[in-house]
């Protein structure tokens, strides 16, 4: 019997082991993410202003774009202004200037890397044990930012 009690006292300790192990790391993956998409907000908000100092024609476009915070809720606007811009990009011409290709490139990266952080913040959340024992707590579910460049 009380072999019983030592083995049962063994699988609670682990599994709780193991949610408090898994519970750091999904925090840490929340920081990583929340930190990736500070750094694509401000990657976004600085092409946008080259783009507002380069191309006249899209200050209006540029500025409607940096009005748009990059939270959960708002992606899809954010995204369509970042289209409009890339537009204007694209109607820039073929020789485009050194500080937009900088811009564009530090935006590609900021985007792979936020959305490489939500995919490996989804991939642990959506795991069936950490769903049932609310691992997650109330940090909504990190979202994918769909870009594309000119």
């Amino acid at each position: 019997m009380m072999l019983w009690y030592i083995l049962i006292a063994m699988a609670l300790t682990t599994v709780a082991l193991w949610a408090y192990f898994t519970a750091q790391r999904l925090n840490r993956l929340h920081i990583r993410t929340d930190a990736a998409l500070a750094a694509l907000q401000a990657s976004l908000d600085r092409r946008a202003a080259v783009v507002a100092a380069l191309i006249p024609d899209a200050l209006e476009l540029a500025t409607a774009a940096e009005w748009v915070m990059l939270d959960y809720g708002n992606f899809e606007t954010r995204a369509v202004r970042e289209r409009a811009i890339s537009e204007a990009i694209e109607n820039l011409g073929a020789p485009v200037p050194a500080q937009l290709v900088d811009a564009e490139v530090r935006v590609q990266l900021a985007h792979r890397f936020y959305n490489d952080a939500v995919a490996d913040t989804r991939a642990l959340r959506l795991r069936p044990m950490v769903r049932m024992l609310r691992l997650g707590g109330n940090a909504p579910l990190p979202e994918f930012f769909e870009y594309h460049s000119y």
